[in-house]
């Protein structure tokens, strides 16, 4: 089929820069035929760790060895968010019936029964038979399908990396570690074929309240961490200072479809990164429409229903465990002591908890 991919930016670049990608995307990659391009690229981290940020102590970790492997039929793996980008802009532009256009400011979509509409800015517009609306956060096709708000907890994250030789190994540099504290959590791990180390900062601004302009500022990323140990302190020193990423999720909703217009990642499901699958839920999505499609290609409103019907359960649970864990990340006090002494009890390999989400198959 003929896909037109229209973007709003002057070109198809990423922003950010680490990205976790767990077994259920990988295999996704892999199905694409993507996944050597990924191994040129990523690191496969030896554990997820988990550290108390006050007391810097363990809490707990996940062994991601050969065990884990086995379980999952993949591996887990890091990389720079941008070098997943290109691979996957290469693989399209390798691709004869797929059309990339930047700089295309998407001011309305119709749906048109059929077909629906997509119109810019500068008057440009298209009709097609099926309109994937992948358009983020504040999405335009969600509008005609749900009217809600991107949901705001006051949580701002500062971002960055650096060289690896000026990071120290405290916590094992081919780990994903993730330091967590009252309102706070920050996350380390390697990229770029471990050249680089990525730092997440993430914490709760006093100062946020609907239409708050000034709030999640840099002084207030410097009080909050002042609690942490002189590790963390010393790392979050190293943090870009020049932008934040304000947070946001969206509520769960059971309708991605009206007529020929449906929705794909954080348009139909926006999530809070604290479980890591953002990037993931939307590769599961895209390989799920491509599949559905595939399957009814005579009957298109009946394989879009089929995608929602697929996809709607599994990314709501999703959206709600990340919220869930990331109150639990936050706790304070006697209540971060108890989660500390319940974790220290689980062992390295039991994945259990994990099966649901990692062991997922399109």
């Amino acid at each position: 089929r003929q896909v037109m991919v229209w973007e709003n930016a002057p070109e198809f670049a990423a922003l950010g820069a680490g990205l976790q990608l767990a077994p259920n995307a990988v295999l996704d990659l892999d199905q694409l035929g993507l996944l050597p391009e990924v191994a040129k690229h990523a690191v496969f981290p030896s554990r997820l760790v988990w550290m108390d940020a006050i007391r810097e102590q363990p809490i707990t970790a996940i062994d991601l060895g050969p065990e884990f492997q086995s379980r999952y039929k993949q591996r887990y793996v890091v990389m720079h968010r941008s070098d997943l980008l290109s691979l996957l802009l290469a693989a399209c532009q390798a691709e004869p019936w797929i059309v990339l256009e930047p700089s295309r400011d998407v001011a309305q979509i119709e749906d048109l029964g059929d077909v629906a509409r997509a119109t810019c800015t500068d008057g440009t517009s298209v009709e097609a038979e099926l309109l994937v609306g992948a358009d983020g956060l504040s999405s335009i096709a969600r509008r005609l399908i749900v009217d809600d708000a991107p949901v705001n907890d006051g949580y701002v994250a500062y971002r960055g990396t650096l060289p690896m030789a000026q990071m120290s190994t405290h916590a094992g540099l081919d780990n994903v570690v993730m330091w967590v504290g009252p309102a706070m959590h920050f996350v380390q791990y390697p990229i770029r074929r471990a050249e680089l180390y990525n730092q997440v900062a993430v914490f709760r601004s006093p100062r946020y309240a609907p239409g708050v302009a000034e709030w999640g500022t840099v002084d207030e990323l410097d009080a909050h961490y002042a609690q942490t140990c002189a590790y963390v302190q010393a790392c979050v020193k190293l943090m870009w200072r020049d932008r934040r990423w304000p947070m946001h999720d969206r509520r769960p909703i059971g309708t991605w479809t009206r007529g020929r217009i449906v929705l794909m990642g954080d348009a139909a499901h926006a999530m809070y990164q604290y479980i890591a699958q953002g990037a993931c839920q939307a590769i599961e999505d895209a390989l799920c429409l491509a599949k559905s499609v595939a399957s009814a290609p005579a009957d298109l409103p009946a394989a879009l229903k089929a995608y929602e019907t697929a996809r709607k359960y599994r990314t709501a649970r999703v959206q709600l465990t990340a919220r869930a864990m990331g109150a639990f990340f936050h706790l304070d006090g006697f209540a971060a002591e108890t989660r500390n002494q319940m974790m220290a009890a689980r062992n390295p390999t039991d994945y259990a908890m994990l099966d649901w989400l990692y062991g997922h198959k399109v």
